[in-house]
């Protein structure tokens, strides 16, 4: 079997890259069959050990255990977000529940758990190192927070739960993918495209012609309720239709419509919470995340929320004011904003971002603003690896070495978007890095970049260059984390802390060294002007009403849906839109000029990925992000002292330290939240 499965052999490529060539859909399930086997097997044989449990005799086998089951599962789940053909989509479906029911059956072993338990009630006479202490603590918390301590009939109930979970969070995913991509907007003439450059024109073109439609232009809808091209579109109507089809995913009544599985999803997470001895299912959630509770979360969410409407609406008089002095005025809509945004911009900073597109190519971007950034900082290295291949043909794969000479891990870049990729960016790892198994790390970063047609370059946005380094500060997370225990590796961390270190990294965009590096002309190879870059700085707080209010309403959604009661979620009458309306009215976010980031019907963070009452996250994570950049700027920027600081202190350690410890050892202190509100420009 092992002799004709490649998932089941080991990998003769560097560091454990799957040989993705030779793997085909058929071997996925057969191989994650023998690995829940495999792993089962494992876990017993800790489990029948009739000594009493040591660090040596549970906490080792427990962290080499599982290897297969994790290389088959990461091998798989890059594949499933970002090339999900109708195979791979079966695949996930059928393995969701069984997934579910694996993780449960170890997570709420009862054998297990008393093991774990005697060694955790006893920590402080065992001769453990910080690491290995951390370890249990971690492995206690999380198995009594899965519920390893409930009856046996509780624990069949919640066993049941996770698993319906499972089946339900992967339809809403299917359906959003499937319902973006048919109310992709197609075009019938290129003047209805007016304000697009020749490079998105020519994108648009090619996706119409990868859809089969000759002589149309086709719009691919983005994962969050804009879209980048509602900036330059001249054509109102044009704008209308973008923004409508972006709006209605997962809600028209279709085959595809989200609405009855997030209900169930919501209502499932409340009972489950209730089975766990939580109120709801955001108190659960927060409990075991650096904010400690809802009401924390709450609090930050609502003093931010009130200059931030404020900000939005001052934002919106002076696009109404232009408005107002056109031949045929009309009252500000969604769809408008971006493009009369760009109008007051170019008025008060004279600076047009859509046109500083040929300064952003994709390959100078990465290859000498976010890679450089990385070798100034840390002193790494990066070499195309072209002999070998990742899942898909658009893939890169990049080894990195360390200052030393000494291999670090491969770094993987799926740049571009396709109707198989679901939306957004986002990081994930193949291999984990890890002492105790000798293995090094492999990590991915996943963009939605338009395709330009052959021959044409890549042009990014400021805001997919903003997005490019961003990810990228997760791979390095992934990259410099250096644990003895896989429990600990890459970026597993809370999750109302793992975007810090990706939103550090987008200190570099505009650092000096670094955007004159990169920011040059695709024609010319002038660098961007002095005075852009000086528009650029100067603007950075502009727009940030909208920017900062759109981002609140999506995560106030995620709160209002996870902090029902049981009693509450489980409501027949409880509509989605009258819900979130309802939610929005509360915090003062209701302003129809600025929508959500994310409705619920195609809020995938929350009803598809693992930011379930986390959304907040990256609001919560940005006051360490503001701090920390204001700890870079006074202790000389870009420096290789600074670097490894940070990177010791902080990124290297990984999961192995509660992360505000590690973030004090960092600092020196505990976060400030004044250079935030300065950035978003909330200070009073």
């Amino acid at each position: 079997m092992a002799s004709e499965n490649p998932l089941l052999s080991p990998t003769t490529l560097p560091y454990g890259l799957p040989d993705y060539s030779a793997i085909r859909p058929e071997h996925y399930l057969p191989a994650f069959e023998q690995a829940f086997a495999a792993h089962k097997a494992e876990i017993a044989n800790i489990t029948r050990v009739r000594s009493m449990p040591t660090f040596e005799n549970t906490m080792i086998p427990l962290e080499t255990s599982g290897k297969l089951l994790g290389d088959v599962a990461r091998t798989f789940y890059t594949v499933s977000s970002a090339d999900a053909t109708d195979d791979i989509q079966a695949i996930e479906e059928t393995l969701a529940p069984l997934m579910s029911a694996h993780q449960d059956s170890i997570q709420l072993d009862a054998q297990l758990y008393w093991r774990i338990k005697t060694l955790h009630d006893q920590l402080d006479a065992l001769d453990l190192d910080p690491e290995q202490r951390y370890l249990v603590e971690r492995h206690f918390r999380e198995m009594s927070h899965a519920g390893a301590g409930l009856d046996d009939a509780a624990k069949e109930r919640v066993t049941a739960i996770n698993e319906r979970l499972s089946t339900l969070t992967t339809t809403f995913e299917k359906n959003l993918l499937a319902d973006t991509n048919d109310l992709a907007v197609v075009f019938d003439s290129a003047e209805d495209l007016d304000g697009l450059t020749e490079g998105e024109l020519s994108a648009t073109a090619q996706a119409a012609a990868d859809r089969g439609l000759e002589d149309k232009w086709v719009v691919s809808l983005t994962l969050f309720t804009g879209h980048p091209h509602l900036s330059s579109l001249t054509n109102r109507a044009s704008r209308k239709r973008i923004m409508d089809a972006s709006r209605a995913r997962g809600s028209r009544g279709n085959a595809h419509d989200n609405s009855a599985v997030l209900r169930e999803i919501v209502r499932l997470r409340a009972e489950r919470a209730a089975l766990l001895g939580y109120d709801t299912h955001a108190a659960y959630i927060t409990s075991d995340e650096t904010a400690g509770s809802p009401e924390a979360v709450h609090d930050l969410l609502r003093r931010l929320a009130v200059p931030a409407a404020d900000n939005a609406r001052r934002e919106q008089a002076a696009l109404q004011a232009i408005i107002d002095t056109e031949a045929e005025p009309f009252e500000l809509d969604a769809h408008d904003w971006a493009f009369y945004t760009e109008k007051v911009r170019q008025a008060e900073y004279d600076l047009d971002t859509a046109a500083l597109r040929p300064w952003f190519e994709a390959e100078r971007v990465l290859q000498d603003g976010v890679f450089r950034a990385a070798t100034e900082l840390y002193g790494v290295t990066f070499t195309e690896r072209t002999d070998l291949a990742g899942y898909h043909p658009d893939t890169r794969v990049f080894e990195l070495h360390n200052a030393d000479g000494s291999a670090l891990g491969l770094f993987v870049l799926d740049l571009y978007t396709r109707d198989s990729k679901r939306g957004g960016a986002w990081m994930n790892s193949i291999v984990l890095q890890s002492r105790l198994r000798g293995t090094d790390p492999i990590v991915v970063n996943n963009l939605n970049v338009s395709k330009p047609a052959a021959g044409q370059p890549t042009l990014l946005t400021l805001d997919e260059v903003t997005t490019l380094f961003h990810e990228f500060g997760h791979a390095l997370h992934g990259l410099f984390a250096t644990v003895t225990y896989p429990h600990f590796a890459g970026t597993n961390v809370f999750r109302d802390f793992v975007e810090f270190p990706s939103q550090v990294n987008e200190m570099w965009i505009y650092w000096p060294e670094i955007l004159a590096n990169y920011a040059k002309h695709i024609e010319t190879g002038e660098p961007l002007p002095a005075d852009v870059v000086e528009k650029l700085t100067a603007s950075e707080a502009f727009n940030q009403g909208f920017a900062t209010s759109e981002y609140l309403a999506a995560s106030w959604i995620d709160q209002a849906w996870h902090s029902l009661d049981a009693a509450a979620a489980s409501a027949e009458d409880l509509d989605v839109a009258a819900f979130e309306a309802s939610a929005l009215a509360d915090i003062g976010l209701d302003n129809p000029a600025v929508p959500t980031r994310y409705s619920s019907t195609y809020f995938a963070h929350v009803f598809s990925g693992g930011y379930s009452a986390g959304y907040y996250s990256y609001i919560w994570s940005e006051v360490l992000d503001a701090d920390t950049v204001e700890w870079f700027r006074s202790n000389g920027g870009l420096t290789r002292d600074n670097g490894d600081r940070f990177r010791q202190r902080l990124l290297g350690v990984g999961g192995s330290k509660d992360p505000l410890e590690a973030y004090r050892d960092f600092r020196g202190r505990d976060a400030e939240i004044e250079p935030l509100l300065k950035r978003r420009g909330l200070a009073a």
